[in-house]
């Protein structure tokens, strides 16, 4: 029994390459921003901005496991009010996300519905000005995802994702002593389409 089970092991790890699909096509989307800074007294508001891209998938079929990663443009917007003034400001990334994600087989209809789940990290490059008045935006962020989605008719992929900021994305301008007042990091939803050739 110990023999026959190894030799499936192999089996399935010989044929999963070949079996593997790769696939690539346009994202698009929109998404929601939110800034938590980490000083009391100043708040952010949602504001919405868009994304659009491309994304590559490698999957296993059988497995209904599945690797993604995209290569996005992505404006930021937030709002945020300090002193009683309020400002408005936007922020552009190369952003690439990479995700793991897992399919679920429906049988019968996962040529028609499949839904799925999805996380990863997310490395985004500041392609904007850094400098916006009393706050720097950082070059480089970092964030991670969790997301649900749905594939339909094996090439449209519609997904929303929450993405939980690691680094700091904004800090304010210098004290007297050389330290940053407040800094802040991204909180965003973001909801996508994309289709897979």
């Amino acid at each position: 029994m110990k023999k026959f089970l190894v030799a499936l092991v192999v089996a399935l790890m010989a044929v999963a390459p070949a079996a593997a699909q790769f696939r690539i096509g346009p994202k698009v989307g929109f998404t929601t921003n939110k800034l938590h800074l980490d000083k009391s007294g100043l708040d952010s508001e949602n504001r919405t901005g868009f994304t659009g891209g491309l994304m590559a998938e490698v999957g296993v079929p059988i497995v209904g496991l599945c690797f993604d990663a995209s290569l996005m443009y992505v404006r930021r917007s937030f709002e945020y009010t300090a002193d009683n003034i309020t400002k408005e400001y936007n922020r552009d990334y190369f952003e690439i996300p990479v995700n793991i994600k897992y399919k679920f087989q429906i049988i019968g209809v996962e040529k028609i519905i499949k839904p799925y789940i999805f996380t990863g990290p997310s490395f985004a490059f500041l392609c904007s000005k850094k400098s916006m008045d009393a706050l720097k935006n950082k070059s480089f962020d970092c964030s991670w995802n969790f997301g649900i989605g749905v594939e339909l008719i094996s090439h449209l992929q519609i997904q929303g994702s929450y993405g939980l900021g690691i680094t700091k994305s904004v800090e304010s301008n210098l004290d007297t002593n050389g330290n940053s007042i407040y800094s802040g990091k991204d909180r965003f939803w973001t909801v996508t389409a994309a289709w897979l050739f």
